[in-house]
């Protein structure tokens, strides 16, 4: 009887926490199996349509900053043919795992530097017969060349044109910006010397004020 008047608010304490505790742990695993559930209701990109395992983003004027970035796990299929694409971001395909075949034709790829990853993906897949009509628009030198068949050199030395343009841009205004700099320090020790000549003759000036006051 002791027992039963003095401990059973502190067992009713307890057996509210511990249900507190059970309800927590539940919501914990509500939780987890959500988000075990989010690939699952991964949306379609909005540019693209999508039918089963097969996402169409064709003719919708995409291009590299506009195309999707990241696509469904289980994806199979994806069309992104006749578009505005110059290259394939990269690491774009490789975890799709599911992945069998990619339309690609009819864009205006740029076959520099950025074209490397969209040719390296090519060349590990075992079917190629789509890909093989897959051409360069640019630069000049490479236009109408099938990406398949491009050499790494081909590339890179478009690649190294570009830098040179770019290390030669760079170093004429490095020299311009020397020009200004030495313009600038003329101009300061012109303008000292001057304010040295103020100064000599203001200095004199006042010597001979001072000499006429005193006579």
């Amino acid at each position: 009887m002791y027992l039963s008047i003095y401990h059973t608010p502190l067992l009713e304490a307890i057996d509210n926490n511990m249900r507190a505790g059970m309800s927590m742990v539940r919501l914990q695993e509500v939780f987890l199996v959500f988000l075990s559930l989010i690939p699952l209701v991964f949306q379609c990109p909005p540019i693209c349509r999508c039918t089963g395992t097969s996402t169409d983003c064709s003719s919708r004027e995409v291009n590299v900053d506009t195309i999707p970035k990241r696509f469904e796990a289980d994806v199979t299929e994806i069309k992104l043919n006749d578009n505005k694409l110059t290259s394939i971001p990269s690491g774009l395909f490789d975890t799709l795992r599911q992945l069998r075949a990619v339309s690609l034709d009819r864009n205006p790829w740029s076959c520099d530097c950025d074209i490397l990853y969209l040719r390296s993906w090519l060349l590990k897949q075992e079917n190629r017969s789509m890909y093989k009509g897959l051409k360069c628009s640019s630069p000049a030198e490479l236009r109408g060349r099938l990406i398949l068949y491009l050499t790494e050199d081909e590339i890179i030395s478009s690649c190294q044109d570009w830098y040179c343009n770019m290390v030669l841009i760079c170093q004429i205004l490095l020299f311009a910006f020397i020009i200004i700099q030495a313009i600038l320090l003329i101009g300061v020790i012109v303008f000292l010397r001057r304010f040295e000549r103020f100064a000599k003759e203001a200095t004199r000036a006042r010597k001979d004020d001072h000499f006429r006051n005193a006579m």
